[in-house]
């Protein structure tokens, strides 16, 4: 456990210490989010956190990767490089987006690039559980649904990415709770505990953290679609790496009991049931009103929350509580099946509830966004 906090503690300075220099090419060269109808904040703010995030995950990848503790493992280090290189590449199609608003099909081009790179590495899908039987992927059905798995969560944190801190606090919890699975997993069954997805998953919170202290409200940078892309490409692919080095008959054990070869799906699902359903809605929304589904609005969940009168701080922190209910709530209650682990969930799901419903009385909200001359970051 040490050496994984060694590699979150990394993860978060090298982001935290690099999204400063980024923050000041981004003003240079005009890498700048401009104030549209669309957005909450007020005035124009420098883009590339994501690039400080991949910063962050290849300096905690390398490392890592120089650990006795990780680095003797060659399928470690070959899939750390795979994402490594897909997450290059989806950081640099995020930047020209951010730059020229690249048209959508060529950024989803740019999604199924990346995907292909670690694909084409072997890092993919290999099978899915059900209650009665493991199914075993072919190539062809492993390759697409893995590119199909990867541009889904790449475009469901690029949606919920809407209100300072939101997108990068919602993936830290999601992306903690996954770590926290796969360790304790791997310690009750006595697998091997260094392993592609814990490393992932450490890391990712870890840039995450270091991120937010320049993006919670009034934020002084955005991550952009080159950090919105690079963090759905992460959690995917913690699920991925986990599919191909856990053996599946191990999680699901007798008794019938799917759940926990389920989890490995299912927790990244949770983390990002916001995003996921943020993502069905704006679908059903733009269709009925005879758009494309990739046409922005202002009617996010996010956009919602502020609407029915919660302030932007209360209404990110609001999202992230469901966020925690459903992933950690998940993770306990598989990892213990306690009746008590499902009264917890239970009273905190009421709980969020109530405070979903009644807003609390608003505040003197920070403004929405600095000036892009301050000096802080």
């Amino acid at each position: 456990m040490r050496e994984y906090l060694l590699v979150l503690a990394v993860a978060a300075a090298v982001t935290y210490l690099s999204a400063g220099l980024f923050r000041s090419v981004a003003i240079r060269f005009g890498i700048m989010a401009p104030v549209r109808s669309r957005d909450v904040h007020t005035l124009p703010v420098p883009y590339l956190g994501g690039m400080a995030m991949l910063a962050g995950v290849g300096a905690a990848f390398l490392l890592a990767l120089q650990m006795p503790f990780l680095g003797r493992y060659p399928i470690v280090g070959h899939d750390a490089s795979a994402v490594l290189w897909a997450g290059l590449v989806i950081c640099v199609i995020g930047v020209l987006d951010d730059k020229y608003d690249l048209p959508a099909l060529v950024k989803l081009g740019g999604q199924v690039l990346a995907a292909g790179v670690a694909v084409l590495q072997g890092v993919r899908i290999y099978w899915i559980p059900l209650p009665d039987s493991i199914i075993a992927l072919d190539d062809a059905t492993s390759l697409l649904l893995t590119v199909f798995f990867i541009a889904l969560c790449v475009n469901a944190i690029n949606f919920v990415d809407g209100l300072d801190g939101l997108a990068a606090g919602i993936v830290a919890i999601g992306s903690g709770a996954f770590f926290s699975y796969s360790y304790v997993l791997a310690y009750e069954q006595e697998l091997v505990r260094a392993s592609t997805a814990s490393l992932i998953t450490v890391v990712t919170t870890g840039v995450c953290l270091g991120f937010l202290a320049h993006n919670f409200h009034p934020a002084k940078m955005f991550m952009g679609d080159s950090g919105a892309m690079l963090l759905g490409l992460l959690m995917a692919m913690s699920t991925i790496s986990f599919t191909g080095q856990i053996d599946p008959s191990v999680l699901a054990g007798g008794g019938g009991n799917v759940l926990p070869a389920l989890l490995p799906i299912l927790l990244p699902l949770a983390a990002l049931a916001l995003p996921f359903l943020d993502l069905a809605l704006a679908y059903v929304r733009r269709t009925r009103a005879g758009q494309y589904w990739f046409v922005a609005d202002r009617q996010h969940l996010h956009h919602r929350l502020v609407a029915r009168g919660h302030s932007h701080r209360g209404a990110v922190l609001l999202m992230y509580g469901w966020t925690a209910v459903v992933s950690v709530g998940l993770v306990v209650i598989a990892l213990t099946g306690h009746s008590t682990a499902w009264w917890a969930v239970g009273v905190a799901l009421v709980l969020v509830v109530v405070l979903t419903a009644f807003p609390v009385q608003r505040g003197t909200d920070a403004p929405e966004t600095v000036d892009v001359m301050d000096s802080g970051g």
